[in-house]
């Protein structure tokens, strides 16, 4: 199991859990994942959130290797300049 961190604002699609376990090998079925555990995350994940693997930001890279014991982290994607 992964363990994916949420930033507050999404843990009210959690009953207020801000860390979720899931199934996935990779970022993509990590994401397939917490979605499907958590439809209500669908909308905000489709829209472009950033994740952190080991203190790494992965830029839209779904099969990028996700281990069991890997620290991920679901922030949002901040806009602007």
């Amino acid at each position: 199991m992964v363990e994916v961190n949420l930033w507050s604002g999404l843990t009210r699609f959690t009953d207020g859990i801000a860390t979720v376990e899931v199934e996935g090998t990779t970022i993509g079925e990590v994401l397939d994942a917490l979605i499907a555990a958590h439809p209500d995350l669908k909308p905000f994940i489709d829209a472009g959130i950033s994740v952190a693997v080991d203190g790494e930001v992965i830029a839209k890279n779904r099969s990028a290797p996700v281990r069991p014991d890997s620290e991920v982290y679901l922030m949002q994607q901040l806009k602007g300049g």
